[in-house]
Order: C-alpha cells, then sequence, then structure tokens
C-alpha cells in the first residue's frame, strides 16, 4: 500500500480523504438511525418517545464529548488506530442492541456505547485529516468531508426507512452494524498515519514533515484539556461554541431527530419522510462543497451569518407550510443547502485562531458545543411533543436562536483584525 500511495505522489491526500469520507459517512448513518427507529420501537416495546429521545440524545452527547479527546487521541496513539476502535465500537454495539428488551439496553447500546464509538469517527477526526494532509484547497476538503453526515442520510435513512416500513426495527440495526464493520479493512489497508509515511509533503506542500513521536492514550486526555484551557479564555472559543450550539441544535437534535416524527403527525408515511431528509441531504453536498470553497476564498465570518439567518427563516416557516409536493420540496432545497455548510467556516476559524497544531482539538471542543445542542434538541423538542402533542414551539426556538447565532458570528475576532483596525483609526 505504501509503495503504490507513494506513485500517486501527493494527490493520495484524495485517497485518505475519501476513506475519511466514507468513515464519517458510516458515524452519520449511525447517528441518523434513531429518527428511523423511534416509531417501530415504540410499536414493538411500547417505550415513550421521551425515553427514545432520551437515549438519542445522550448519543449525540457523547458524540460531541469524545470528539476533543479523539482528536488529540489522533494526535498522541495515532489517527489509524483511533478511527479503527471507534468503527469497532460502533459495529458492536449496533449489533448488540439485537438482543436488548428493555429501554436501559438501548440507552446502553444506541446512547452509550455506540455514542463513544461514533465520537471517535466525528467531524474533529476530518478536521486532523485535513490539517495533516492538506496544505491547499483545506476549506474544499472540509467541506467535502463535512458532506458526508449530509451524504450519510442520503445513503442510510430511505434504505433504513424502507427496512423498518417492512421488518421492524432489527434490520436497521443490522444494517448499521454491517457497514460500521466492512470500512475497517479499508481503513487499515488504504490510510497512512502521515504524509511522511509515503514520503510525501502533504498536499500543496513543499516539505516532508517529519513525523511527531508516538505518545501514550493517557496523554491525550491531558492534551484535551489542556488545549480547553487556553482557549476558553478567549472570546473567540466562546463565540464558535455558542454558534455551533445552536447548528447542533437546528440539524441533528431537530430535524434529524424528529422530522420524520413531525412529518408523521402531519399525515405523511415513514419512506416519504425519509426521503424528505435525503432530499436534502442531496442539496447539502452540493451547499456544503460549495462553502468549503467560499470558504477558501471569503470571510467566514459574513458566510456563517448569511447562513444561520437563512436556516432560522426555513425553520420558522415549517410549520406553517401545506406539507404537500411543493412546499416540502422547496424546503428540502432551501434547508438543504444549509445543513452543514457552516461546518467548513467554523473550522477555518478555529485553525486560525489556535494554530494547526491546537486547531483540531478546538474544533472538537467547539463541535462538542454542537452536540450539546443537538441533544438539548432531540431531548427538549421530545418531551414538549409528549407534553403538548405538537412540535410547533420547538420549531419556533430553533428558528430565532439560528437568527441570534448569525449576528453572533460577525462579532467573531480573526488574527490580523487589531492590525488593520489600527491604521484605519489613524
Amino acid at each position: 500500500m505504501i509503495a503504490r500511495a507513494g506513485r500517486l505522489g501527493q494527490n493520495y491526500a484524495w485517497v485518505v480523504a475519501a476513506v475519511t469520507f466514507l468513515a464519517l459517512l458510516a458515524a452519520a448513518g449511525l447517528r441518523s438511525a434513531p429518527g428511523v427507529l423511534m416509531t417501530p420501537l415504540h410499536q414493538a416495546f411500547g417505550w415513550e418517545r421521551a425515553q427514545l429521545s432520551a437515549a438519542a440524545a445522550l448519543g449525540i452527547f457523547l458524540y460531541g464529548l469524545v470528539g476533543p479527546f479523539a482528536a488529540a487521541l489522533m494526535q498522541t496513539v495515532g489517527l489509524k488506530r483511533t478511527l479503527l476502535g471507534g468503527l469497532i465500537l460502533m459495529s458492536g454495539s449496533t449489533a448488540a442492541s439485537l438482543f436488548m428488551a428493555q429501554p436501559w439496553h438501548y440507552v446502553a447500546t444506541w446512547g452509550v456505547l455506540s455514542g463513544l464509538g461514533s465520537g471517535a469517527v466525528a467531524l474533529s477526526m476530518g478536521a486532523t485529516v485535513v490539517n495533516r494532509w492538506f496544505v491547499r484547497r483545506r476549506g474544499l476538503a472540509m467541506g467535502l468531508l463535512s458532506a458526508s453526515t449530509a451524504t450519510g442520510s442520503l445513503v442510510f435513512l430511505p434504505g433504513m426507512a424502507a427496512l423498518a416500513e417492512s421488518g421492524g426495527w432489527k434490520p436497521v440495526a443490522i444494517a448499521v452494524s454491517a457497514a460500521a464493520a466492512a470500512l475497517v479493512p479499508l481503513v487499515a489497508f488504504l490510510m497512512p498515519e502521515r504524509p511522511a509515511d509515503i514520503g510525501q509533503p502533504p498536499y500543496g506542500g513543499e516539505h516532508v514533515e517529519p513525523a511527531a513521536p508516538p505518545g501514550r492514550a493517557t496523554d491525550a486526555v491531558g492534551m484535551a484539556l489542556g488545549v480547553l484551557a487556553r482557549a476558553s479564555r478567549t472570546p473567540a472559543f466562546w463565540l464558535l461554541f455558542g454558534t455551533f450550539f445552536v447548528c447542533g441544535f437546528t440539524t441533528n437534535g431537530l430535524i434529524g431527530t424528529h422530522l420524520i416524527s413531525f412529518c408523521g403527525d402531519q399525515g405523511l408515511m415513514l419512506v416519504q419522510a425519509g426521503l424528505l431528509l435525503a432530499a436534502m441531504g442531496v442539496f447539502d453536498i452540493v451547499g456544503t462543497t460549495a462553502s468549503g470553497w467560499l470558504t477558501d476564498r471569503y470571510d467566514p465570518r459574513k458566510l456563517l451569518f448569511v447562513y444561520y439567518v437563512l436556516r432560522g427563516l426555513s425553520l420558522l416557516a415549517l410549520p406553517f407550510l401545506e406539507f404537500d409536493l411543493v412546499s416540502l420540496s422547496l424546503f428540502a432545497v432551501f434547508y438543504g443547502l444549509d445543513w452543514l455548510a457552516t461546518v467548513p467556516p467554523t473550522a477555518r476559524l478555529a485553525s486560525e485562531s489556535f494554530g494547526d497544531g491546537e486547531g483540531p482539538v478546538v474544533f472538537g471542543w467547539v463541535a462538542f458545543g454542537h452536540q450539546i445542542g443537538a441533544a438539548t434538541a432531540a431531548f427538549g423538542a421530545g418531551v414538549l411533543r409528549d407534553l403538548q402533542g405538537r412540535y410547533l414551539e420547538s420549531f419556533l426556538i430553533a428558528g430565532v436562536l439560528a437568527v441570534v447565532a448569525g449576528f453572533a458570528a460577525l462579532a467573531i475576532r480573526r488574527p490580523g483584525d487589531d492590525a488593520t483596525a489600527q491604521p484605519a483609526a489613524a
């Protein structure tokens, strides 16, 4: 593998990006599965939506919490080992759920264990790969890797919805487990640790960067916490953390977990609702990739402002649509283009503010804010649905938060802002 990789030269970075894309795709499919499983599990076991939402929220929470530690683990024990461990845990935990009979079994498998496994295969891994393998085209590469979340929905959701409608929840668990297991040999044979392992500089670089000495797994904890302590003293960190909290609240947490259930309240079939999410995934591939291209060229703060405000307006409008083909298609296009377009500008701001070394770990902590927001919406919307019998308030809250996040993004300071402001003041 190393000999063949060397023949591709710097372009092998795109092979590594492709393998990373598939791993992130599998993690996205796993994280989107609870939205499909909610109705079948309720029918099979009689478990309440609040219980099912709690498991989904815990999985999302751990998915985010593990991210910064996984990013630090990639810097110490290695990217490949961390990724392989995450995939094996994802496959094993979802396979173990086939034997569950109590609500806590669902919490343990799809909440705790799958949350830990998928957390090692999160966006912080994408940021690590981009910073390690790319000097040029970083925004584009990060946009493509971010789009894997939408692609995961595109590939998995319609199929999972069809499996759930025809065979119940177990075929869904089997499919997710098999997809994660299939990636293990792919990662093992196609992903070098660093460009230096194949004798190449990063894509667009001029020099082969020597590999860092290996560390211990315990070093990752100290590194992750140390980076957090330093970053948390800066306003830029908290603005990135807060805006990404809203990103998670308005995407994975609300739309990803509850849109299918919300569509069911409006009379749509399970497969139809899954196809709606899949359509949004198609347009998010375009939107997130284009966002990466734009991030290489324009101020990422202004991009974030546009993305968040447009997302907020679409969420405020959704509960008042007619839920016919035309209105839902327009929503799928409009919202889908914006689904994860916020990731490339946020990752760039993290790297600009905290450097290429600590930037991925900081982005891991910022992504933790994303998952806290997602967990809050996943659980809170489920509780509101049980109490009030509708999702209206959840969508209105999400829409307002997104608009506020757009204005907050403009307040993030970039390196060099002070130097630019001083001549202007003079």
